[in-house]
């Protein structure tokens, strides 16, 4: 998914990374905060308590192994939902073009693909208005 965020890069970079106040954009994330001893950089790890169908539901560590300010960063999941995600944002007329895709999987085989699959068109929506919800913030 991607959106066109009404900043320059940096101002988004920065935005993005204030890891506590993502749940003020981010429709699923009922609190984030940091639980490494580094705010920035590869090697942050962050603990991300998340809502499923409104309900917050389950805690994942994420952990930065790749950083690129002001245009990309990629972070890995490690606990019941596995995988990584990416953040990257590029120069556009209007402001800068933030894109963010993820590649999750769940452990327990067949029946872990079957319900991605379900909740993937949930999951889109919910990418959808917390992008959205962040292009306003920002405004």
């Amino acid at each position: 998914m991607e959106v066109v965020l009404p900043v320059d890069a940096g101002s988004a970079w920065a935005a993005l990374v204030e890891w506590e106040r993502q749940p003020e954009w981010m429709v699923d994330a009922a609190s984030v905060r940091v639980v490494s001893d580094r705010r920035s950089g590869a090697g942050v790890r962050i603990a991300v308590r998340t809502r499923i169908l409104g309900v917050p539901a389950l805690t994942d560590v994420l952990e930065v192994t790749e950083w690129d300010p002001p245009s990309r960063f990629v972070m890995a999941r490690s606990g019941f939902v596995r995988g990584s995600g990416a953040w990257e944002l590029a120069p556009a007329q209007d402001g800068t073009v933030f894109r963010w895709s993820e590649d999750i999987r769940l452990p327990i085989p067949v029946l872990g693909e079957l319900a991605l699959l379900l909740y993937r068109p949930v999951m889109r929506r919910l990418m959808r208005r917390s992008l959205r919800n962040l292009a306003a913030q920002l405004e």
